[in-house]
Parts: C-alpha cells; structure tokens; sequence
C-alpha cells in the first residue's frame, strides 16, 4: 500500500441514476474510477445489472462487487417481506420503510477499506438532501462527521495527518442538486441514463420501472422539470 494516489477514487455505483453521474464527476475530474457495488440482499438484481453497464460506459478501472449480507439484519422494505409503498406522498416528515438501517454507513466504511488496498484518495458517493426519500444517511451532517470518522479510523488517515494533509475526501457532488438538477448533470456530461435504474420495485427482470414507488416518482420528475426525454421504460407505458 502506497501513500494516496490523488488522482485514484472509489466510486460508491449502484446502478442508480444519482451514483451514475457522481462517477462521471469524478472522471469529469481526471479521477480514476474504481467501482465499488454491493450486492447486499436487494429484493431485485436490475440496479447491480445497471451498474455493470454503467462502469463500462464510464471506463473504470475496477469493478468490485461486494457481497454483504443484510437481509440478515433486515426491517427494511428493501431487505425483507416488508411492502415497497407505492403512490403515496415522500415528503411526509418521518423516514420511510425503503430506508436499510445504516447502509451508508457500512458502504462507506467497506470503500475506506477498499481505497487503503487502491491508494485512492477519495470516496465519492451520490447521496442527495434535495430531492430524496428522507434517510437520514444522505445528509450533509452525517457526510462531515464520517469524512472525520474515517480519518481517524483509518491508516491511511493517521499518516496523512501526521504528514500535515487530510488522508481520505468524501466527495458529494450531488448533495444540493435537485433531481432535475442531477438529469441536466449528467446529460451534459455524455451520462447515458437509461443505462441507469432507480426503482425499488421492478415488476419484471428486463430493467422495467414499477412507475409507482418514491424512487420512479422522483426520477421521473426529475426528467420532466428538465425538461429533457425520460428514457426509462415504465410499467403499462406510464
């Protein structure tokens, strides 16, 4: 393991629209891509599909998927016999059954970990506290606190800071970005986004979104306040 390469990053992809165009940030950047999945007990297999197109379309280097079992810990309508919601508000105060109990937290964690191996000098991850379903793991407050986590915790964190420098970056690209926001990004960037997919419920396995939960509800918002074509197949044509 080599001193931090700065020009190396983990990329956090999920095959989602928001993790798609934080890696082309990245390469936007000059940073070399390293992508890192999980396949982590999702009730469906069409997001870790997405990403492989995804890390292709962008070139990165590695492509790591990492099994991790959370089905094991459950209470999640993600990770267990638990309804996804559909038609119902997002925006209701309180956090929603979608939410996997302390997923960033693990992610983030096991690609610190990863980027030690790599000699990356950057975590980036496409958390969103615009337009987003209320976890509490896509704030800016839990962003800052774990960058300083995770260079406390780490070696590559206690090196550089006995060398004067910060060790490991979380960057967030996305944080204040609305999901219109996120569609103009990415087109502009080259990003083809219907490689991507968001729903959390798909009702067949050939990348068809449900059109109906809070994650196709808000992508698809996303693509009409752009203003820009929605190539997202949905359920019935919706």
């Amino acid at each position: 393991m080599n001193t931090a390469d700065p020009v190396a990053a983990i990329i956090l992809l999920s095959g989602g629209l928001d993790s798609a165009v934080t890696a082309a940030c990245a390469r936007g950047e000059g940073r070399e891509l390293i992508a890192l999945s999980f396949e982590y007990g999702q009730r469906h297999r069409a997001e870790l599909r997405a990403a492989a197109r995804v890390a292709k379309h962008l070139g990165v280097r590695r492509h790591v998927v990492l099994p991790l079992d959370l089905r094991a810990i459950g209470c999640s309508a993600l990770t267990a016999e638990i309804d996804v919601p559909k038609d119902t508000p997002e925006a209701d105060g309180g956090i929603p059954v979608t939410y996997v109990p302390a997923r960033n937290l693990v992610f983030l964690s096991l690609a610190a970990g990863l980027a030690e191996v790599e000699s990356a000098g950057e975590l980036w991850i496409g958390v969103n506290a615009v337009d987003y379903s209320g976890y509490p793991d896509c704030r800016p407050g839990f962003v800052r606190s774990f960058e300083e986590t995770v260079n406390l915790a780490t070696k590559a964190g206690v090196e550089a800071a006995a060398a004067g420098r910060v060790g490991l970056r979380v960057r967030t690209p996305l944080l204040e970005l609305s999901k219109a926001g996120i569609v103009q990004l990415g087109t502009e960037l080259g990003v083809d986004l219907g490689l991507t997919h968001s729903c959390y419920d798909p009702p067949d396995a050939h990348g068809t979104h449900c059109g109906r939960c809070d994650a196709c509800v808000l992508r698809r918002r996303g693509f009409v306040r752009a203003g820009l074509p929605d190539p997202t197949s949905y359920a019935g044509g919706a």
